[in-house]
C-alpha cells in the first residue's frame, strides 16, 4: 500500500474528530424535521429505534443502522492497523442521556499486510438512551445524531458525515411499547455483543517479548474445546494485529500467543482489555500482569480461525508471485550470489557439449534451489506461527549457522583448488555413477548452496513479495517462495535447455582446470566474510573457535586428498580426529551467547549514527528534524555496499548537516524482534530497508534498496525543506 495512502488513512480519524467539534450545537430543531435514511455513494445510514415509543423512567434502545456498499467497510472501536472508529455526536431533548455504543463483534479485514477491524454489509450500532421519569406521555421527542463514518475500500478512504434524525412519542408508563421492524435485528446484536462473563485473564511477557494471554473460567470449560479463538484488543498499539494468534486449550481455559505491537516492551506488560471471541460466544476481558494460571494447555492446540483467512485474494497471490519471480531473477545479479554464479558458469562450461548432461544439471540445480526455498519457507512460517518474530535471512542471525556456512564454502573452495576430489575414493566400488557426484548430485547441492548464500540479499521486488507472503495462508505463501526460487534458477535452467546457447560455449580443455582453481578464491572470500559476520554477532572468542574449526576441517580434507592419492590408513584416522575437533569447536561456539551492542541513540548528534528505536525516532521528529533510518545487518552484502557507496559519502553527510538530520541504524545482525516488527509494518520481511521521516509527515518515505549518494542527499534535503 502506498505510503501516502497509509498516511491519509491515519490522518482521517483526526479530521473526523475535528469535523465533529464544529458541528452546530443548535442543529437539533432543524435536524428533527429530516427523519429517515441519509446516503452517500458508499453508505446509507438511518437512526432507528427498538420500540415505537419511549417509556418514562426506562431505557430507550436506539441504533444507527449502516448499509455499506459492496467492497467498502467501516470500523470497530479499535480500527486495527489503520482507519478510524465511527463516532456519534448526539442532539437530544433536555433530560435524555445517551450511553456508549454497544459494539458488535467486528470482522477482520486484512489488506496489503495490514489487519483492520470493522464491518461490511448491514450492521446496527445500538446505543442505550436514558429517558427521565418526568417525561410527559404524548410528548414528541426529536432525537438526532451526527454520525461520522470513515468508509474505506482497498483503494481509498472517505470520511462521510451524515445527519440522522428520529421522532418518537412518549408512551404511558404503564403500557408496554410496541416493537419496530428493526427490533429483532437490534436484539440480535445485543444478545451476541461481547460482555463480561466472569473470566479470569492474565498476561505475561516471555523472554523474547512475545505476550502470553491466559484466560480461565466456566464459559471456556467443556468437551471439544473453545473452537476458533481470536483476541481483539481495545487499544491499537498493544499487539501486532496482522500476526497469527496461536495457542493451546485445557480443562480450565486457554492460552494465546500474541506478538506485541508498537507500545514499549520494557518491563512487565500493562493490563490489556479487549474482546475474546470463541465458538461459544464473545467475552470482554481485562488481562492483568501476573503468573499464568494452570489448566490452559494439555488438551490440544487451538483451532485456526477461518475468518483470519477470509481476506485471501487470488489477485494478491498472482501479484506477489510475479514480484517474487522478478526478484529471483534480479537476485542472480546481487553481490552475495556472485560466488555461486561462478560455480554455475564452470558447470555449464563442463557440460556445454553434452546436451543430455546439461539438461540433467540444469534440472538438478533447479530442484536444489526449489527444495531449499521450500524448506526455509516452511521453517520460517512455522516459527512465525508459534509467535517468533523472524524474517527472511533469519538463519544467518545465528552465529553457529554462519560458521557452518563458512566451513561449507571453505570445503567447496578446497575442492575447487584440488586439495581433494569428491567421489574419487568411491571408484573402487565399481560403480562409475558414484564417482560422478559433481554431476547431477553436485548440481543439486550447488542449488542448495546458492539459496544458503543468497539469503543475505534482498533484491528489488523481492521485499514486497515476501512481505505479502508472510500474511497469506501457508499454501499461498509457499507458492510465492517457490516462484522466488524459480526466478533464481531460471537463467541457468534456460541456458542448460537451449542447445544453440550451449554450442557457443568453448569446448572443455586444460583451461577448465585453471578456471576451476580461479573460482576457488570467491569461495575463500565468502568464507572470510562469513567469519567476520560471526565475529560481529558473537565476538572474538566465537571467531577464534570458527578459525580453529576451519583449520581442522582443512586439515581433514587435505588428509582425505592424500588418502585418495594412495596414502595409508593413518590419514583416515587423523582426518576423523580433525573433523571431531572441528565439530567440538562449533559445539562450544553454539553455547556462547551473542554479543548485543550497548550503544545508545540518546544524545546522538546529527552526523553520528545512533541506534534505532521508536523512541529515538519520535524524539528527533519532536524537534522538527528529518530522520534517516537504515535497517541493516552485517551479513547483508547489499546493505554493506549501500553503506560504503552512498550512506557514508560526503554528499549525504553534507545534506544531513544542512537539514540538522538524524541518522539512525537498526542492526538486525543478531535477532531483534522490535526491528522485525518494524520491517513487517512496512511490508518487508528482510533488510535492507531505508526510511526517511520528514517533519510534519506521519509516515516515512521508503527509499529504494539500491542507493546512490545523490539520491539519498536529494531525499534528505527535500525532507528538510
Amino acid at each position: 500500500m502506498p505510503t501516502l495512502f497509509l498516511f491519509l488513512r491515519r490522518l482521517l480519524p483526526v479530521a473526523l474528530l475535528a469535523l465533529s467539534a464544529v458541528a452546530p450545537a443548535h442543529a437539533q430543531s432543524s435536524i428533527a424535521a429530516r427523519t429517515g435514511p441519509a446516503s452517500t455513494e458508499r453508505i446509507t445510514a438511518e437512526l432507528v429505534s427498538m420500540t415505537a415509543s419511549a417509556t418514562p423512567g426506562s431505557t430507550l434502545i436506539l441504533a444507527v443502522r449502516q448499509d455499506i456498499r459492496p467492497d467498502w467497510h467501516t470500523y470497530w472501536r479499535n480500527p486495527g492497523d489503520s482507519g478510524g472508529a465511527t463516532t456519534l455526536s448526539w442532539h437530544l431533548p433536555e433530560g435524555l442521556e445517551a450511553g456508549e455504543i454497544v459494539w458488535p463483534t467486528p470482522e477482520r479485514l486484512p489488506l496489503s499486510g495490514l489487519m483492520n477491524y470493522g464491518y461490511e454489509g448491514v450492521v446496527y450500532l445500538p446505543v442505550p438512551v436514558a429517558v427521565p421519569a418526568d417525561a410527559v406521555p404524548g410528548e414528541r421527542l426529536d432525537l438526532s445524531v451526527t454520525a461520522l463514518f470513515l468508509v474505506c475500500s482497498a483503494e481509498m478512504c472517505v470520511p462521510d458525515q451524515l445527519e440522522l434524525a428520529l421522532r418518537l412519542p412518549v408512551g404511558a408508563a404503564d403500557q408496554r411499547a410496541l416493537e419496530t421492524p428493526h427490533a429483532d435485528a437490534i436484539q440480535a446484536v445485543l444478545d451476541s455483543a461481547p460482555r463480561p462473563a466472569g473470566l479470569e485473564a492474565r498476561i505475561e511477557r516471555d523472554n523474547d517479548g512475545t505476550l502470553t494471554l491466559a484466560v480461565t473460567g466456566d464459559a471456556l470449560k467443556g468437551e471439544g474445546g473453545p473452537g476458533p479463538v481470536y483476541f481483539y484488543p481495545f487499544a491499537t498499539d498493544v499487539i501486532d494485529h496482522a500476526a497469527p494468534q496461536t495457542g493451546t486449550w485445557g480443562p480450565e481455559g486457554l492460552a494465546l500467543k500474541l506478538r506485541p505491537g508498537s507500545r514499549p516492551a520494557d518491563g512487565p506488560p500493562e493490563p490489556i482489555a479487549g474482546v475474546l471471541t470463541t465458538a461459544r460466544g464473545a467475552y470482554e476481558i481485562i488481562a492483568r500482569p501476573g503468573p499464568l494460571p494452570e489448566g490452559t494447555s494439555g488438551s490440544g492446540a487451538l483451532d485456526s480461525d477461518a475468518q483470519a483467512r477470509g481476506g485471501f485474494d487470488l489477485s494478491a497471490l498472482l501479484q506477489a508471485a510475479l514480484l517474487a519471480l522478478a526478484g529471483g531473477l534480479i537476485l542472480n545479479l546481487m553481490p552475495c550470489v556472485f560466488p555461486i554464479l561462478a560455480m554455475k558458469a564452470a558447470a555449464l562450461a563442463r557440460a556445454a557439449h553434452d546436451p543430455r548432461e546439461a539438461r540433467r544439471d540444469g534440472l538438478a540445480f533447479m530442484a536444489g534451489v526449489l527444495v531449499t526455498f521450500l524448506l526455509l519457507a516452511g521453517l520460517m512460517l512455522g516459527l512465525r506461527a508459534t509467535g517468533e518474530a523472524i524474517g527472511w535471512g533469519f538463519q544467518l542471525q545465528n552465529p553457529v549457522v554462519v560458521l557452518s556456512l563458512a566451513l561449507l564454502t571453505l570445503a567447496v573452495g578446497l575442492n575447487l583448488s584440488g586439495v581433494y576430489h569428491i567421489g574419487q575414493s568411491l571408484q573402487g566400488l565399481g560403480e562409475a555413477r558414484l564417482a560422478r557426484l559433481p554431476g547431477g548430485t553436485g548440481a543439486f547441492f550447488t542449488g542448495v548452496l546458492a539459496v544458503a548464500v543468497a539469503a543475505p540479499c534482498t533484491a528489488p521486488f523481492m521485499a514486497a513479495a515476501l512481505g505479502a507472503a508472510l500474511v497469506m495462508p501457508w499454501a499461498a505463501a509457499l507458492i510465492v517462495f517457490l516462484m522466488l526460487g524459480l526466478g533464481l534458477a531460471l537463467p541457468f535452467v534456460a541456458i542448460s535447455l537451449s542447445p544453440p546457447l550451449l554450442a557457443r560455449l568453448p569446448r572443455p580443455g586444460p583451461w577448465m582446470d585453471r578456471m576451476k582453481g580461479l573460482l576457488a578464491f570467491p569461495m575463500y572470500a565468502t568464507t572470510l566474510w562469513l567469519m567476520w559476520v560471526a565475529a560481529r554477532q558473537a565476538g572474538s572468542e566465537v571467531l577464534a573457535l570458527g578459525l580453529l574449526a576451519g583449520l581442522m576441517l582443512a586439515f581433514a580434507l587435505w588428509l582425505w586428498g592424500t588418502r585418495q592419492a594412495g596414502a595409508g590408513r593413518w590419514a583416515v584416522v587423523l582426518g576423523l580426529i580433525s573433523l571431531l575437533a572441528a565439530g567440538a569447536a562449533l559445539a562450544v561456539a553454539a553455547r556462547m551467547e551473542p554479543e548485543v551492542s550497548a550503544a545508545s541513540a540518546d544524545g546522538a548528534e546529527a552526523l553520528v549514527a545512533g541506534v534505532w528505536s521508536s523512541a529515538a525516532v519520535e524524539a528527533a521528529r519532536a524537534e522538527g528534524r528529518p530522520v534517516l533510518v537504515n535497517f541493516t545487518a552485517d551479513w547483508c552484502v547489499t546493505c554493506k555496499i549501500n553503506e560504503r557507496v552512498a550512506l557514508s559519502s560526503g554528499e549525504v553527510s553534507e545534506a544531513l548537516a544542512e537539514t540538522r538530520g538524524v541518522y539512525l541504524v537498526g542492526d538486525w545482525t543478531v535477532r531483534d524482534p522490535a526491528i522485525t516488527r518494524e520491517l513487517e509494518r512496512h511490508g518487508r520481511s528482510g533488510v535492507p530497508l531505508y526510511l526517511l521521516y520528514a517533519p510534519g509527515q506521519a509516515e516515512p518515505r521508503v527509499l529504494p534498496q539500491l542507493l546512490t549518494p545523490g539520491l539519498v542527499a536529494e531525499a534528505v534535503r527535500d525532507a528538510g525543506r
